[in-house]
């Protein structure tokens, strides 16, 4: 049987693969933010959405990442939860096929 970490490898070979695996886990990194700072403020979904002015289903939806979230929208969120957001481009180093962050 083949291991899971084993398959990933072989399909990180295909350039195409790499690349589909790279988005999906920065939008895995963005849902984990949220969920990470609603829970850190001790909210439940519905205490956040009447901060928000929205539903539960909507906020559900958003750390579902159903959708694609405004920047409004993540600001308002942050400030919900007693957070700031911060945004950033990095440089995309080929060579390595990774991220390269300036500065560090």
């Amino acid at each position: 049987m083949t291991k899971l970490k084993d398959l990933k490898a072989r399909f990180m070979e295909d350039p195409e693969f790499r690349e589909e695996n790279a988005r999906v886990d920065e939008e895995y990194a963005l849902i984990d933010a949220l969920v990470r700072a609603r829970s850190a403020a001790t909210l439940t979904q519905a205490e956040l959405a009447r901060r928000l002015g929205t539903t539960q289903s909507a906020v559900a939806r958003l750390e579902g990442g159903r959708g694609s979230p405004s920047f409004s929208t993540l600001r308002r969120y942050a400030e919900a939860t007693g957070t700031r957001l911060t945004v950033g481009l990095v440089p995309v180093s080929r060579a390595a096929g990774r991220r390269a962050e300036i500065g560090t």
